[in-house]
């Protein structure tokens, strides 16, 4: 059998999709299906029930699945080994982002990342915070920019890079426009705009309402702010943003801040404990893109421990 091969099987195993894997490892989905095809033949067994609309794993399958990823990391840690003695970082970072969100900050960080280090591929990645999490946790993404309702999601290393207020924004002759106190209540008289589930700033809206046994209707649901303001200026109804994201829209909402949620809407970095050279220089890139390092700890050493890492002052976005 091949690394490839093996790449290409865990690609599809994660993505559940053979076309979406095959965009991933950048190949034709022919090319990806006749390799694991001859993995299957190679090892004597099927790896996927190729039944459903998704690829889900056979008994088999799930037993290749951790060898699999512990052959191609081992294979990885070789090229790092060799690279930290000649001093050059090689091989591929996958950067995730939360969809829509533009942050130049990372933008920053990333070009200053490809220039020190040409011989790392980036791959970014946009999905909702929770999926982009969840991809930290088992590998597929090295670090992630995500929206979150705590600064410390389980099992990950983080830094908050913006904690905000939620805030009501609503056209100039909304009943709310004016209104000198907005409470989470006064918007289950009106229709929400809101973004989807997995997203940050619906699981802090969510906690909020749940906390106060309130159920609002939730009328429309959209992924980019730019979406989200347009339907709230168009009377369809009352969008649920942060504070920094209402402020662009100023021009045509009146932002109010929810005067009775403290939850608040995080940014944060997320990243594994463990890692190697490529996570720990783009850190580095990152706490200078973001702030000159008020916020972003120093990234560890190998072996260093990572227990402390976590920022607990908010940057400004």
């Amino acid at each position: 059998m091949e690394l490839r091969q093996l790449a290409y099987f865990v690609a599809v195993a994660e993505e559940q999709n053979f076309t979406r894997a095959a965009e991933r490892v950048h190949i034709s989905q022919s090319g990806v299906s006749a390799q694991i095809r001859q993995l299957e033949r190679e090892l004597g067994a099927e790896l996927f029930d190729r039944s459903a609309r998704t690829a889900t794993l056979t008994a088999a399958g799930a037993a290749a699945l951790a060898p699999a990823r512990a052959a191609l990391a081992a294979a990885a840690a070789v090229g790092q080994a060799v690279g930290d003695v000649a001093g050059v970082i090689r091989g591929r970072i996958t950067v995730g982002m939360v969809v829509g969100c533009t942050v130049t900050p990372l933008f920053d960080a990333l070009a200053a990342f490809h220039r020190a280090h040409p011989g790392v591929e980036i791959a970014l990645l946009e999905d909702n915070s929770d999926r982009l999490a969840q991809g930290v946790r088992a590998g597929a993404v090295d670090v992630a920019l995500i929206g979150t309702a705590t600064a410390a999601p389980a099992g990950l290393e983080a830094l908050t890079l913006v904690s905000e207020r939620l805030v009501v924004a609503v056209p100039p002759d909304h009943p709310l426009a004016h209104r000198r106190r907005v409470t989470l209540r006064d918007l289950t008289d009106h229709p929400v705009i809101c973004m989807p589930a997995g997203t940050g700033l619906r699981t802090v809206f969510d906690q909020a309402c749940a906390a106060q046994r309130l159920q609002p209707v939730i009328a429309l649901q959209a992924g980019a702010a730019d979406a989200m303001a347009d339907l709230a200026a168009r009377g369809l109804g009352v969008a649920v943003l942060s504070e920094s994201m209402a402020e662009s829209y100023r021009d045509r909402l009146n932002p109010r801040v929810i005067d009775d949620v403290d939850i608040p809407a995080l940014l944060c970095l997320v990243w594994r404990a463990a890692h190697g050279p490529a996570v720990r220089e783009l850190l580095a890139h990152a706490r200078r893109a973001f702030g000159g390092g008020r916020g972003l700890p120093e990234p560890a050493a190998a072996g260093d421990d990572p227990g402390d890492s976590r920022a607990s002052h908010p940057e400004e976005q």
